[in-house]
């Protein structure tokens, strides 16, 4: 059973790692396109800082802004307002629908599970538990269910037994 555990936490952690790179890929990549159809100073150089400082859930994309929007401030104030609008927009839709289907969908978990597994992780731990939570949750949820499964056989099984008594 520790095996198991071990090689579930291996998979799941692995798994997580992957996820959330993916996930920092299309935030940066959609950051670049639209900066660039906007015609943004410095499209590039702030969408790939923008999926760098995403690897950290929650504020990392945050941190990417705030030098960002520096950065474009330096070359023209009211482009600043337009990334910061354009920002708000990319990031509620990655925070919202990508980041739940791809880091939930890479380590099984629904995307309510991602939500509540971040949540709980920040209040309790801070950056590090948005991190760690949502593999360890993942790695419960998985038990749980393999335990539900065996009890449900099990139960199936004490019923048919009883079913041939009759």
């Amino acid at each position: 059973k520790i095996f198991h555990v071990a090689d579930l936490t291996y998979t799941t952690f692995c798994s997580f790692v992957t996820g959330q790179c993916l996930d920092a890929i299309i935030l940066a990549a959609m950051f670049a396109i639209s900066m660039s159809i906007l015609q943004l100073p410095y499209a590039l150089l702030i969408s790939t800082l923008i999926g760098f400082t995403a690897l950290i859930p929650i504020i990392g994309a945050f941190i990417g802004c705030i030098v960002g929007a520096i950065l474009i401030f330096i070359v023209s104030p009211i482009k600043t307002l337009i990334f910061l609008i354009l920002f708000i927009l990319l990031q509620q839709i990655e925070e919202n629908v990508i980041y739940p289907r791809v880091v939930g969908k890479s380590v099984g978990l629904p995307p309510i599970w991602v939500f509540v597994a971040v949540a709980l992780g920040g209040k309790l731990l801070g950056i590090a538990g948005m991190i760690l939570f949502i593999p360890v949750t993942s790695v419960i949820y998985t038990l749980f269910k393999e335990w539900l499964k065996k009890r449900e056989k099990r139960l199936m099984n004490l019923s048919s037994c009883k079913i041939k008594k009759i």
